[in-house]
C-alpha cells in the first residue's frame, strides 16, 4: 500500500503531508470511529508513514492498515512522556490489534501502623494513606495471607480491626492460641510488645540473618540470667524464624527483583511474575495478555512492563526471558516513576538464571493448561470443522513431522489431539532407516505407512484428519503410503509455513485442490493446527537428539580403554540397554564381572559429564 491511496476515504496522502515529526501516540480509527490501534512514536511522521509501505510491512499489517478510516495523533513534549500517555489509552481503550493486559487489580501490601501505642499489621490495598510502613506488592490475597500467618505463629502481634481492638475486655481466641500477645486488655507492656514490632520489621524487610543474631543473643542473656522459660520462647523463635527463611529465602539476593518470562504457543501468550522483596521470594502470578495475532515474546515483554509497572512501584531490577527493544526508554521512564534506578536484565547466571529458568517453565506449564481448556479446545474443533468443510465434527487428529541434522539420524514423530488436547499415551516415534540422508518425502512416506499398518492391525484408532507438516510433495507422499494400504477414508491436510515462515501465516493444503485454501486470519482452528504442528516439531526434535546422543554415547563407549566388545555386551544385557548403564552407579558397575572400580568410574564419567545438547 502506498501514501497516495486513500482507504476507506481517508485521504493518506493529504495527512502524512502535515504530520508532525515530533513525539506522541497515535490512534487509528476504522469505519465506525473505533479504535483499532494505538501506539507511541518518537517521530510520528516517520513512524505513520511506515505503515504505508508495502515492502516493510507484512501480510497482517496491512490487514490491520485496510481498516484505518482515520488517524488521532497527540504531540507530546518526549518519548517518554508517549510511553506513559501510550500505556493509559491502551488501558482504557483495549484496542484490537494492542498486545493488552487484561489483569490490571491493584496488587496488595502488608501494613503496619505507626499511628498505634500497640501497632496492627493487616493486608491493605489501594491508595497508600494511612501512617505506617508498606511491605509488597504480593502476588494476590493468598500470599499475603500465608505470610501473615506465619508472622502470626513467630511474633504475635495484633492483626484485628481498630473497632474490634478498642471494644475488648477479655482476650480473644488468637491469645489462647498464642498468636497474640493481647495488648487490647493490657497483658503485654509497650517495650516488649515493640520489640515484637521491631522484629517483624527486620523480617519483612529481609534482614532475616540480622534477626536471629538478635534473638540469639537475647536467649544466651536470658540462660545467663537464669530465666530459662524466656530463653526457650526465644529458641522457639529462633527456630520457627530459621524453617521460615529456609522456604521463602531467596539465595544471592538482597534488594527488590521481578523475575518476568513470556511463552507463546498458538496464538496465545502467558507471562509470568516472580516477585522478590528484600530477599524473600513472595509468589508469583501469572498474566494471559490479550494478543489478536502471534507475537514475538520480546514485544509481548515489551507491551507488558509499561501496562503493568507505570502505575505502580517498580522494584529496582527486572529480569526478563527475553531483551525489550526500547528497554532504555523503558528504564529512564519507570525511574521517573519510582523514584529510583530500575535495571532491565536479560543475560543472567547463577542463581539468577536459575530462577529465570524456573519463571520461564511455569510460564509454559500455565500456557499448556490455558491451551488445553476443553471449552476453548470445543471451540478450535469447531472452526477447524469449518475451515476444512468437514461433513461431521473433528475427534481425533493426528500430526506427523520430520527432525534430522543434514540427513543424519532421521527421526519421524506422530503426535495425536482429540477434543479434551493432547493423547500423550499415544504419541509415536520412527527411527527412519533405509533412505537417502535428508530425504524427507521418503521419510513421510516410510512414517505414515509404518503407523497405518499397526492401525490395519488394530493397534489404534483411525484420525478423522492426518496433518503433515510441509507442502505437496509431503502430503502426495502420505497420499501414495495410505493408498499402499487401501486406506482411503482419512483427511490428509498440509501444512505449509508459507512466504514468509511466520506463525499465523500457514498455508493448508489438501489432496484434491490445486491451490493452498484460504483460512481466516486469527481463526481459532488455526490456532490448533498450530499448536499440535508446534507439538509434533517439539516431540520430532526431542527424539532426534535422544538419538543422536544415543550414537555419540555408544561411539563414545567404544573408546574408553579397557571397554572391549565383550564387556560392551555384558554390560547391556546387565542393565537392559544404554539407558540403563547411564543411570548405574559406580558401584552397580563395579559388580558386573570384569569391570574394575576404575573402569566403573570412567563409564560412569562418560554418562555423568558430557552434554549431548
Amino acid at each position: 500500500m502506498s501514501p497516495e491511496l486513500a482507504e476507506n476515504g481517508f485521504d493518506v496522502k493529504a495527512f502524512l503531508k502535515n504530520l508532525t515529526t515530533r513525539p506522541g501516540i497515535y490512534k487509528m480509527l476504522n469505519d465506525r470511529a473505533e479504535i483499532i490501534y494505538i501506539g507511541k512514536a518518537k517521530n510520528l511522521k516517520n513512524r505513520v508513514s511506515s505503515y504505508f509501505k508495502k515492502q516493510t510491512a507484512g501480510a497482517k499489517q496491512q490487514a490491520m492498515v485496510a481498516k484505518i478510516a482515520n488517524i488521532e495523533v497527540t504531540v507530546t513534549h518526549t518519548e517518554g512522556e508517549a510511553l506513559l500517555l501510550e500505556c493509559q489509552q491502551i488501558k482504557r481503550h483495549k484496542p484490537r490489534y494492542n498486545i493488552c493486559l487484561r489483569d490490571d487489580k491493584s496488587y496488595p501490601y502488608i501494613f503496619l501502623s505507626s499511628e498505634h501505642d500497640f501497632p496492627q499489621i493487616t493486608l491493605h490495598r489501594g491508595a497508600k494513606k494511612r501512617k505506617g510502613k508498606y511491605f509488597g506488592p504480593y502476588p494476590g490475597i493468598g500470599a499475603i495471607r500465608e505470610s501473615l500467618k506465619l508472622l502470626q505463629r513467630i511474633f504475635p502481634i495484633r492483626q484485628c480491626d481498630d473497632s474490634i481492638y478498642n471494644n475488648r475486655s477479655r482476650p480473644c481466641l488468637q491469645h489462647q492460641i498464642e498468636r497474640c500477645t493481647a495488648p487490647c486488655v493490657g497483658l503485654i507492656d509497650k517495650a516488649a510488645y515493640a520489640q515484637d514490632v521491631d522484629s517483624t520489621v527486620l523480617f519483612l524487610e529481609g534482614k532475616g540473618g540480622l534477626l536471629i543474631d538478635r534473638l540469639i543473643a537475647k536467649m544466651e542473656q536470658a540462660a545467663a540470667n537464669l530465666e530459662y522459660e524466656q530463653a526457650a520462647g526465644f529458641r522457639d523463635q529462633i527456630l520457627k524464624l530459621r524453617s521460615v527463611l529456609e522456604k521463602h529465602f531467596v539465595h544471592g539476593e538482597r534488594g527488590d527483583v521481578d523475575i518476568i518470562a513470556c511463552a507463546t504457543k498458538a496464538g496465545v501468550a502467558c507471562v509470568q511474575v516472580f516477585f522478590i522483596r528484600n530477599g524473600q521470594h513472595l509468589g508469583n502470578k501469572v498474566f494471559f495478555p490479550k494478543i489478536t495475532d502471534e507475537h514475538d515474546p520480546a514485544a509481548i515483554v515489551q507491551a507488558f512492563i509499561p501496562q503493568y509497572y507505570l502505575d505502580k512501584q517498580a522494584p529496582h531490577e527486572l529480569i526478563v526471558s527475553h531483551q525489550p527493544e526500547e528497554a532504555e526508554l523503558l528504564m529512564e521512564v519507570l525511574a521517573a516513576q519510582a523514584k529510583h534506578a530500575v535495571a532491565i536484565a536479560h543475560n543472567v547466571r547463577g542463581e539468577r538464571l536459575k530462577w529465570l529458568q524456573m519463571a520461564g517453565t511455569n510460564a509454559e506449564n500455565s500456557l499448556l493448561s490455558k491451551l488445553s481448556d476443553k471449552q476453548g479446545l470445543y471451540a478450535r474443533f469447531l472452526s477447524l470443522q469449518e475451515e476444512l468443510g468437514c461433513k461431521e465434527l473433528p475427534k481425533r487428529l493426528e500430526c506427523f513431522d520430520i527432525s534430522h541434522t543434514q540427513g543424519d539420524q532421521t527421526v519421524a514423530s506422530c503426535v495425536v489431539f482429540d477434543r479434551e488436547g493432547p493423547v500423550k499415551s499415544a504419541y509415536r516415534r520412527f527411527n527412519i532407516e533405509g533412505i537417502t540422508g535428508g530425504d524427507d518425502y521418503a521419510a513421510i512416506h516410510q512414517a505414515v505407512f509404518r503407523r497405518f499398518k499397526r492401525l490395519k492391525q488394530g493397534e489404534h484408532t483411525a484420525p478423522d484428519i492426518l496433518l503433515i507438516d510441509g507442502g505437496k510433495g509431503q502430503v502426495h507422499e502420505a497420499q501414495k503410503a495410505l493408498a499402499e494400504l487401501d486406506i482411503n477414508n482419512v483427511m490428509i491436510v498440509g501444512v505449509s509455513k508459507g512466504p514468509d515462515r511466520k506463525p499465523g501465516m500457514e498455508k493448508l493444503i489438501l489432496v484434491d485442490q490445486d491451490q493452498p485454501i484460504d483460512i481466516k486470519p486469527g481463526a481459532s482452528g488455526l490456532l490448533l493446527i498450530q499448536h499440535i504442528r508446534d507439538e509434533a516439531h517439539r516431540f520430532a526434535i526431542t527424539g532426534h537428539r535422544q538419538r543422536r546422543g544415543k550414537a555419540k554415547k555408544q561411539s563414545a563407549m567404544e573408546a574408553i580403554p579397557g571397554l572391549g566388545p565383550k564387556r560392551r555386551q555384558i554390560l547391556l544385557k546387565q542393565f537392559g540397554g544404554l539407558q540403563g548403564i547411564s543411570q548405574a552407579g559406580v558401584d552397580a558397575l563395579c559388580s558386573v564381572d570384569g569391570i574394575s572400580r576404575q573402569l566403573a568410574q570412567r563409564i560412569y564419567e562418560l554418562f555423568h559429564h558430557q552434554d549431548d545438547h
